[in-house]
């Protein structure tokens, strides 16, 4: 079977959308605001959502800020960080498609319709992302700066943007994914942060991508937020990050390029 076809198919039958937020205890002062976003979207007929709420620690109590919803799964695990925490909710979805929402963030409305619409049109194309708007603590907006042209990302377009300014020219916090995608790069890379970045830049190492120029997630500006700490753009853990972002990246270049990273070319230790 053409794998296009298939995917198509796949999706068509399976009709759920899979939702995952981290969150840590300080993050449940917005955990409520990122429900009704999700609860006020409209997805086309035989959709639905699954929200996967993942407690990093075992000190959070999401339900305790939560309305009673049979789409709400939660769960807690180990403290390991936003990155590690949805990689691990990751395991409990059903959905053919994954959706990542901050728990400090709002989505707009229409974003997931969008989202799968053009993953169910577009077999081809691995990957959503959408517009962005900075929501500031006095509930005013800002518009995210250097947004590409609508429609289809070509393959390894986010990485030549990102190899010369350090930063993708789309929002990581937007992506929407083939699941065998998500699951093929082994979820979000294990870093305190960025690790969105990390799965950013590995899905656009092996699929197509597309960007809505709709607005589709306002991102909450506050100072407890992980991008607030200075390392998160300076210093020594910053310059090891995007290093191992970058290697990340790269090798798979090289892997669906045909070109065997080195332990595998040789022939001292055969694979058996």
């Amino acid at each position: 079977m053409d794998l296009e076809f298939y995917r198509k198919e796949r999706l068509l039958m399976s009709g759920v959308i899979s939702v995952i937020t981290p969150v840590h205890r300080a993050g449940l002062a917005y955990l409520s605001a990122a429900y009704d976003s999700l609860a006020s979207q409209h997805l086309p007929s035989g959709w639905s959502w699954e929200w996967l709420v993942q407690e990093d620690g075992g000190d959070v109590d999401s339900a305790a800020v939560l309305p009673s919803d049979s789409r709400i799964h939660i769960a807690a695990s180990r403290k390991g960080g936003p990155h590690v925490t949805r990689t691990v909710s990751l395991g409990r979805s059903s959905g053919d498609l994954i959706k990542n929402l901050d728990s400090d963030d709002v989505l707009s409305v229409g974003v997931l319709a969008r989202d799968i619409e053009v993953l169910t049109n577009h077999p081809d194309v691995g990957w959503t992302t959408s517009a962005v708007i900075d929501l500031l603590p006095d509930g005013s907006t800002t518009t995210f700066p250097g947004d590409p042209v609508g429609g289809r990302i070509q393959r390894t377009a986010v990485y030549r943007h990102w190899s010369q300014h350090r930063r993708a020219q789309v929002h990581p916090a937007t992506i929407c994914a083939r699941r065998d995608l998500v699951l093929a790069l082994g979820g979000w890379m294990a870093l305190p942060a960025s690790g969105d970045t990390g799965l950013l830049l590995g899905l656009d190492a092996v699929a197509d991508g597309w960007f809505h120029t709709e607005v589709g997630l306002q991102y909450r500006k506050h100072e407890g937020q992980i991008t607030a700490d200075p390392r998160h753009t300076k210093g020594p853990e910053w310059e090891a990050r995007m290093a191992v972002i970058g290697e990340h990246a790269r090798a798979l270049h090289s892997l669906i390029a045909g070109e065997a990273p080195n332990v595998l070319r040789s022939n001292s230790h055969p694979i058996s």
